[in-house]
């Protein structure tokens, strides 16, 4: 099994019985998009309460899809469980500058320890708005002076990955 179907079976486990055979399905059937849907849509109808790395796995999954842009209103509805957390969705995506010249850098998730963030980048389109899909993803680090990190736009999973980095970076064993 794949990491990526792991993650899914173990996110769909959250649903009752029936739900989790639905969304298995979906993945079985390579309706991913589908599948994400039913899952998220049954995780606010049921209000099962989801801790907020979930959250932020359900939308990492949504945008390697291409979903993250249609599901990210009801991801952020789904109920959290009120357990402290390393990560979190950040709500608000606004802007935050340009990053490479013409691309936005867009907030997506902080990571809670040191405020590590993992954004977008998005290019302004000729009318206004931005990109659909991301261009790469960036980590940005809390310290001004440090270099951010840039994946590519087919690596969201290996940007959701090295977003504690920055913590193990600065943790030393005493």
């Amino acid at each position: 099994m794949t990491e990526e179907a792991a993650v899914w079976k173990r996110l769909a486990a959250l649903l009752p019985e029936a739900e989790v055979a639905r969304v298995g399905d979906c993945w079985s059937l390579g309706e991913q998009e589908a599948g994400l849907g039913l899952l998220v849509d049954g995780l606010v109808a049921r209000r099962v309460p989801i801790g907020e790395a979930e959250r932020a796995r359900i939308s990492v999954l949504a945008e390697g899809w291409g979903e993250r842009e249609a599901l990210a209103p009801r991801i952020l509805r789904c109920p959290g469980d009120g357990a402290p957390s390393p990560v979190r969705l950040i709500e608000d995506c606004g802007d935050v500058g340009a990053a490479d010249g013409a691309d936005v850098l867009v907030p997506w998730i902080v990571c809670e320890r040191c405020g590590c963030v993992l954004a977008r980048t998005h290019t302004r389109e000729p009318w206004g708005g931005l990109s659909f899909l991301a261009g790469s993803y960036v980590l940005v680090p809390p310290a001004r002076d440090a270099a951010p990190r840039v994946c590519p736009a087919d690596a969201v999973d290996e940007a959701f990955a090295a977003l504690p980095a920055p913590c193990a970076e600065h943790t030393t064993d005493r």
